[in-house]
């Protein structure tokens, strides 16, 4: 899935992916990618959904 990075919280480690393909945006957190992953506000990514407790988690991001 591609995506725009619609909010992050680096203290915190957590934000969400905006795309067209879903209604809601998709909640990744940065323990869940690679050790050197850095992204920002507006990137426009690409990443994997898996399911979680509380809906769709983005995993593998890529920034585009």
């Amino acid at each position: 899935m591609e995506g725009t990075v619609a909010f992050f919280h680096d203290q915190n480690g957590y934000g969400f992916i905006e795309t067209d393909e879903m209604d809601d945006d998709v909640y990744f957190n940065v323990e869940d990618q690679d050790a050197d992953f850095e992204v920002e506000e507006g990137d426009e990514v690409e990443f994997d959904q898996e399911d979680a407790d509380r809906g769709p988690k983005a995993v593998n991001i890529t920034v585009l």
